[in-house]
């Protein structure tokens, strides 16, 4: 699957979903400090989800009605950061169907699945 990791993101999850044979660019290796609407532009125009942990996201694509080809979006608390990496990488395994044309929250133990708007 191919992703985009926003700066505002775990680094270990790049790292765990790029061992585990996924194609994942970075914006804090590709151009670091770049707006959201600049970042879902480039994941669009190069057919990527969104790997974020930043809640405009959300608002940007149910309220302002960006288009994006999908987003992973990571709600994890300090205390469960360990488990970040392997947890992302398992949900990804068992979901990658299913998050093209979605906005996937994951946090520890759930995983939230919405249909983004005009993809059904």
């Amino acid at each position: 699957m191919r992703f985009l990791a926003d700066e505002s993101r775990d680094f270990a999850v790049v790292r765990a979903l790029r061992a585990a044979g996924h194609d994942v660019g970075a914006i804090a290796e590709q151009r670091p400090g770049i707006t959201d609407v600049a970042v879902m532009s480039q994941a669009e125009a190069e057919q990527r989800v969104v790997i974020t942990e930043d809640k405009d996201f959300g608002q940007l694509v149910f309220s302002g009605g960006r288009g994006v080809t999908g987003c992973l979006f990571l709600r994890y608390p300090a205390a469960a950061r360990r488990s970040i990496a392997p947890e992302i990488v398992q949900v990804v395994g068992a979901i990658a169907s299913r998050i093209p044309g979605s906005f996937v929250t994951v946090e520890p133990g759930r995983v939230r699945i919405t249909r983004l708007p005009g993809s059904d």
